[in-house]
């Protein structure tokens, strides 16, 4: 029976990895690692947040994102934005340097169990241990507007299904969202020939500014300092405080993880929308429906005029919603058991530790705990830490069945004593 197992090889899942491997825990990683970088962002993407926002997390800080361009002869300069393709081969080349070897195999299903947890693998191998850490990434989760539901994937997608929008060449093809992923999306669209219109439900877009230079004089820096997040002390404050954050208000807390940070688009797609994208904007889907050659859409103003306009393919780039009742993951017993906040994701302590004693959580999920950081791969170097303290502690306050010393890492003072399981 293993100490851990981490359930998912994204850069939350692999950060915690490597905060267990190094605290001495017996433990099993298991996802194909960097999937939905590799698999669910088209080519010519690029990362929204700056290169030193950017790093998965050991707790020596060797294996960083500077690092691995520095071996590959690559710059990771400030305000120069990063290829999807060289994060995802900078995550593959941590799991390789920085965490134990990662069991590629999904799993199917987790359960709890009398004492401890099992985990199904997609082969049917049965998995057991003391602790489960679900760094799932944020692909469980996507969100699709009500409307489009029930249309066949031919006619409409989530943004994050397509690692290639070849497909789409030569066709006609609406992006639904104001975000970066809507925005970026759409410029990769034209510059491959597709006709492309953007559709969104604010009556203007918001367009993030140039970053101001890393170094800076005292006084500036002081009144909008710099953090993983963006400019100024709103942003300063959830980036690197999200224990401070937890202690806000639970109704204060949703507010602020469900609007801050919201839809805009980074300031080096902008010159690549403006000129050729045909924007929609204060509109939204109110119904739609499959016709000859693609979809009809009937869409509403922000004042009620509707509007219809027919397209080859819809591209819902309408962001991921992290709630309970999509963890379909979780057995049907685990997660009826998991307690909720009024936004519907499961609720979490300081250790990212759900209601389920052992049962932690990790990225997205927890989000309205521990702020909008948890979004951002920026969040990944406070929850690795963080999680693997909760593990450790949980390890040590398992019911007595025998006793054996909980593992120590390098470094660190024996702990005292944790039950076999």
């Amino acid at each position: 029976m293993y100490d851990l197992l981490v359930v998912g090889a994204g850069p939350y899942g692999l950060s915690i990895a490597s905060h267990a491997a190094a605290a001495g825990l017996n433990l099993r990683v298991l996802g194909r690692p960097m999937a939905s970088w590799r698999a669910h962002m088209p080519r010519g993407m690029f990362l929204k947040s700056e290169p030193w926002a950017s790093n998965l997390a050991d707790p020596d800080g060797r294996w960083r994102l500077n690092a691995y361009c520095a071996t590959r002869r690559l710059t990771a300069r400030h305000a120069e934005p990063i290829p999807v393709e060289t994060f995802a081969a900078y995550g593959l080349w941590f799991a390789r340097n920085a965490v134990p070897e990662v069991d590629e195999r999904m799993v199917s299903r987790v359960a709890a169990r009398p004492v401890g947890f099992e985990a199904v693998t997609e082969d049917g191998e049965v998995l057991r241990a003391r602790t489960v850490a679900l760094a799932v990434g944020v692909m469980p989760f996507a969100e699709v507007p009500s409307p489009l539901r029930g249309l066949h994937p031919a006619l409409v997608t989530h943004s994050s299904s397509h690692s290639d929008l070849g497909r789409f060449r030569g066709k006609d093809v609406t992006v639904i969202g104001g975000g970066q992923a809507a925005l970026e999306t759409a410029a990769l669209l034209a510059e491959q020939g597709t006709r492309v219109r953007v559709l969104a439900r604010a009556d203007r877009l918001r367009w993030n500014d140039v970053p101001p230079p890393g170094q800076r004089p005292w006084w500036q820096s002081a009144r909008t300092p710099h953090s993983g997040l963006g400019c100024g002390w709103r942003n300063w404050f959830y980036a690197e405080c999200p224990d401070l954050f937890r202690r806000l208000p639970e109704s204060t807390r949703a507010g602020i993880a469900a609007t801050a940070l919201g839809p805009a688009g980074a300031w080096w797609v902008r010159g690549r929308v403006e000129p050729v994208v045909e924007m929609l904007l204060g509109r939204e889907v109110a119904a739609a429906r499959a016709v000859p050659g693609g979809v009809r859409l009937e869409t509403v103003s922000l004042t009620g005029g509707p509007r219809s306009l027919e397209t080859e393919h819809v591209v819902a780039a309408t962001g991921f919603r992290g709630t309970l009742d999509r963890l379909g993951l979780l057995s049907a017993e685990l997660r009826g058991s998991l307690a909720t906040t009024a936004d519907g994701s499961p609720a979490v302590g300081r250790h990212f530790e759900s209601s389920h004693p052992g049962l932690f959580l990790a990225g997205l999920l927890t989000a309205s705990a521990f702020g909008p950081s948890m979004r951002f791969v920026h969040g990944a170097t406070f929850t690795a830490a963080t999680l693997v303290r909760g593990v450790r502690h949980r390890l040590r306050t398992a019911p007595p069945t025998g006793r054996i010393p909980v593992p120590v890492g390098r470094g660190r003072r024996e702990a005292p004593w944790k039950t076999p399981l």
